[in-house]
């Protein structure tokens, strides 16, 4: 749900954003398309064009991306360990240096693609981003996404306003971002 609300969103920006996509943690759900009830939330709000295949996540994402947003704080840790094995494979004593202490690199789940070769995605918790434009000091101590999948509708209607704000938030960071 979130890439399709960030991707309706960022259709209003396309100066911010060059490419968009998800992947998951896990490969559970791989190739499967969206949960019914996030297709139906998304029609009662407008968006009727999302088609997406479910896809694990992979380094090369790390590389491509310029952010990769996490909905709570378990992929979150899940993503940062990820990152922290592509930054050491591209120089191991900077992985040593910074085994064991938090990234304060930032930024999850979609994003403009960059080619640098040393680039390395920002991840950090959607939530992190606020209403204002600005981000949490912490990464990850913003607000998580909660999983709708074992509720009724009425959690993907609140996820679905989740998403709305962080992405808001998120737009409004490049948008102040892109300005300085």
């Amino acid at each position: 749900m979130a890439h399709a609300v960030f991707r309706d969103l960022a259709a209003q920006h396309p100066s911010l954003i060059g490419e968009i996509d998800s992947a998951g943690t896990g490969a559970y759900h791989a190739l499967d398309p969206p949960d019914p009830r996030t297709m139906s939330t998304l029609r009662r709000h407008g968006i009727t064009d999302f088609d997406h295949a479910a896809r694990k996540i992979t380094k090369d994402d790390f590389r491509h991306f310029d952010y990769i947003l996490a909905m709570d704080k378990y992929n979150l840790s899940d993503l940062q360990r990820v990152r922290d094995s592509v930054v050491g494979s591209k120089n191991p004593s900077a992985a040593a240096r910074s085994a064991g202490m938090k990234t304060t690199r930032a930024s999850a789940a979609g994003g403009g693609g960059g080619a640098d070769g040393d680039k390395v995605a920002e991840v950090r918790l959607f939530g992190d981003f606020l209403p204002n434009g600005e981000v949490h000091q912490k990464v990850g101590g913003g607000e998580e996404v909660q999983d709708p999948y074992y509720g009724g509708q009425n959690g993907f209607e609140e996820v679905y306003g989740q998403v709305v704000r962080f992405s808001k938030g998120f737009l409004g960071y490049l948008e102040k971002k892109a300005e300085s």
